[in-house]
């Protein structure tokens, strides 16, 4: 909770001014990438993508000097597999971040009080899954605004920092509306074809697939829909940690990035 208070406070003052028209922005729409790496090496993405994370205080990756991992799972709609991987998270006390959607809001609603209780994060991932550069600004103020009250109806928890853009499309304008109104955009360095619920190639294939994308930093994209994830998850932990990874909060991540940006010598 301490962490969480501090990285409020260092953002409030962004709330206070809101966006200018956003036609003063570019809105050309991108879709999500990241070259991929061998024997574990960290990914790196398009220059142009990085000039507008900087620009907006997004990210995609973390410390790649350190054997940090951030955990992530999108969760559009509950396949039944949520509650096993909750159970291993418990079992072997780690912690994540829960992208939900209005539908998973609505539907497994057990399951968002759940995530937090167990001290896990619980991000905006849109109330209909829009692309967010390809509809207006009301209705993509009203996507995220949905979602934070849905989620504050439920578990008495009032804030909501961080974002993932629905199918990983994005424009500078959507990720500085998005800023000011409080988010913090949030892609990923690591994932794989997992989503297919009628192509599943069983936990073996998941853990491999998995492991070799694995790298120091790496913000882990996993499906919560996919059978495979929820097998292959505890040897992952495991095996990862063997390999002396250590698996970190986003908390920790923007905790951490704040504190380097302050102007102490």
């Amino acid at each position: 909770m301490g962490k969480r208070i501090l990285i409020t406070a260092l953002c409030f003052i962004s709330m206070f001014s809101f966006i200018p028209q956003a036609f003063a922005y570019d809105n050309t729409a991108y879709n999500w990438s990241y070259k991929p790496e061998k024997n574990q090496k960290p990914v790196t993405t398009e220059p142009h993508y990085l000039e507008l994370l900087e620009k907006t205080g997004g990210f995609f990756i973390g410390d790649t000097n350190e054997k940090e991992l951030y955990l992530t799972f999108d969760n559009g709609y509950e396949n039944g597999y949520t509650e096993v991987i909750l159970d291993i998270l418990k079992e072997k006390q780690v912690p994540a971040a829960f992208f939900v959607t209005g539908h998973y809001l609505e539907d497994a609603s057990d399951l968002v009080i759940r995530m937090v209780e167990e001290g896990h994060i619980v991000g905006n991932h849109s109330w209909h899954h829009p692309s967010l550069p390809k509809v207006g600004d009301g209705r993509l103020l009203n996507e995220l605004k949905k979602v934070k009250e849905r989620f504050t109806e439920l578990t008495g928890v009032k804030e909501m920092q961080y974002l993932r853009p629905p199918r990983g499309e994005f424009s500078e304008r959507s990720l500085a509306l998005s800023q000011k109104l409080g988010y913090t955009n949030v892609f990923w360095s690591m994932a794989y074809k997992d989503w297919e619920v009628d192509n599943q190639k069983g936990g073996d294939y998941a853990y491999e697939q998995i492991m070799k994308r694995t790298h120091p930093g790496a913000i882990m994209l996993i499906h919560s829909v996919s059978s495979d994830n929820a097998k292959a998850l505890p040897r992952v932990i495991d095996d990862l940690r063997e390999q002396g990874y250590v698996f970190k909060s986003l908390d920790d991540l923007m905790l951490k990035k704040q504190l380097e940006a302050l102007p102490f010598p």
